[in-house]
C-alpha cells in the first residue's frame, strides 16, 4: 500500500510523470526504507575505516604502506578530500582504525576498533584469522551502535586495498581475476601485470572458496571486512547506507553475498574510475548516482552526492502537487 502511495504522490507533484528521473527513483526507495511519504535525512555520518594489508609488501601498489596512516593523520587534521566535502555539506565524520600499522594518539574523531597492526601477506596464507574476521565484523556493528542519525557513508583508507578488493570481486562473482583488477592509486603497465599475477597466485593458493565469510577472512583487510560488519548493522538498524567505490561496494558484496536483503536500503553515490567497479556493480544489478571520474577513495563519492539525496527527500515533501497548486494534469 505504501509504495503505491508513494507513487502517485510523486506522479502528482507539478511536473511530467518521471521528469525529476533519478531524484524520483531515491524519493521512492527512501520513503520506503523509512515505510512513510515524508522521509527525513538526520545527522548523516561518514566512517571511515582504515587499515594496513600485508600483500603491499608484495609491490602491488604505487604508494608505500606508511601512506595508510599518514593519511588518517591527514583526516584528522582536517586536511583530506573528505574533511572539505563532509564540512561542505554538514556531515559528520568518524575515523575508524581497524588495524593500521601504527599507533595513533587518543583524537575526538578517532575510533580504536584495532585487530592488529595490519592484515597477514594473503599471499602465503590467510589475511586473518577466522576469530580476526568476526571481531571485525562485531567491531563494525559496535561502531554503527554508538553512530546518531538514520544515514551512514562508508569510506576506505589502506594501501593494497584494491588488490583485496578484487580478489573478493573475482572469488564472490565468478569472474576472471583480471577483469577484476585496475590500477588502483596509479600503477604502470609492468606494475599491473605484476599485480594481476600477484593475485591470480594468491587466488589459486587458497581455491576453492566456498563462503563469503571465507572470501573475507582469507583476502579482506580489516577496514573492509569492519565496513562489511558496520553495513549489516546499518540495515538491522533500517539505516539508509550510502556506498562510495570499488573498495566499500567489495565490503557491500560480502554483505550481499550474507545477506541479499540488504541491497534494498543501499545508495550506490558514484561509479569508480577503477574498471572492475563498473562490473561490480552491474552484478549487484544496481545503478549509481553519479559518474566523476572519482577514484580517491575516503568517502569522498557518498560526501559530493548527499545533496542529490536531500534533493530528492525535499521535492517529495515541499513540492506542490497538482491539486494543491491547482494546475491542470496532463490531458487524457
Amino acid at each position: 500500500m505504501l509504495k503505491e502511495q508513494l507513487s502517485h504522490k510523486i506522479d502528482f507533484k507539478t511536473k511530467p510523470v518521471g521528469a525529476l528521473g533519478v531524484l524520483e527513483q531515491l524519493a521512492f526507495q527512501i520513503g520506503c526504507v523509512q515505510n512513510t511519504l515524508t522521509p527525513t535525512l538526520t545527522d548523516p555520518t561518514m566512517l571511515i575505516f582504515a587499515a594496513d594489508h600485508g600483500i603491499a609488501q608484495a609491490g602491488v601498489s604505487a604508494y608505500p604502506p606508511e601512506v595508510t596512516h599518514q593519511m588518517v593523520l591527514n583526516f584528522l587534521n582536517g586536511g583530506a578530500a573528505i574533511n572539505v566535502f563532509c564540512k561542505q555539506h554538514g556531515i559528520s565524520l568518524q575515523i575508524i582504525d581497524a588495524g593500521v600499522n601504527f599507533d595513533f594518539e587518543p583524537h575526538p574523531s578517532l575510533i580504536d576498533a584495532k585487530i592488529a597492526h595490519g592484515s597477514r601477506n594473503f599471499l602465503n596464507e590467510p589475511a586473518m584469522t577466522a576469530a580476526q574476521m568476526e571481531a571485525c565484523l562485531t567491531a563494525g556493528a559496535a561502531v554503527v551502535a554508538t553512530t546518531k542519525g538514520n544515514v551512514i557513508g562508508f569510506g576506505e583508507m589502506g594501501i593494497g586495498n584494491t588488490s583485496a578488493a578484487a580478489l573478493l570481486m573475482s572469488v564472490l562473482c565468478h569472474l576472471p581475476i583480471e577483469t577484476c583488477v585496475g590500477r588502483g592509486t596509479g600503477l604502470t603497465d609492468a606494475q599491473l601485470s605484476h599485480k594481476i599475477a600477484t593475485l591470480t597466485q594468491a587466488q589459486q593458493t587458497h581455491a576453492p572458496i566456498q563462503t563469503p565469510q571465507e572470501a573475507l577472512q582469507c583476502f579482506g583487510g580489516f577496514e573492509i571486512a569492519q565496513m562489511t560488519g558496520a553495513m549489516l548493522a546499518a540495515f538491522a538498524d533500517n539505516r539508509l547506507l550510502l556506498i562510495d567505490g570499488f573498495i566499500a561496494s567489495s565490503a557491500f558484496l560480502v554483505a550481499f553475498k550474507i545477506n541479499p536483503d540488504i541491497l534494498q536500503n543501499a545508495v550506490f553515490c558514484h561509479l569508480s574510475d577503477e574498471q572492475a567497479h563498473a562490473k561490480m556493480l552491474d552484478h549487484l544489478g544496481v545503478k549509481p548516482i553519479l559518474s566523476l571520474n572519482m577514484r580517491l577513495g575516503e568517502g569522498t563519492g557518498c560526501a559530493v552526492a548527499y545533496p542529490i539525496l536531500q534533493s530528492a527527500v525535499l521535492f517529495l515533501n515541499e513540492m506542490a502537487s497538482f491539486e494543491s497548486a491547482n494546475v491542470s494534469t496532463q490531458s487524457q
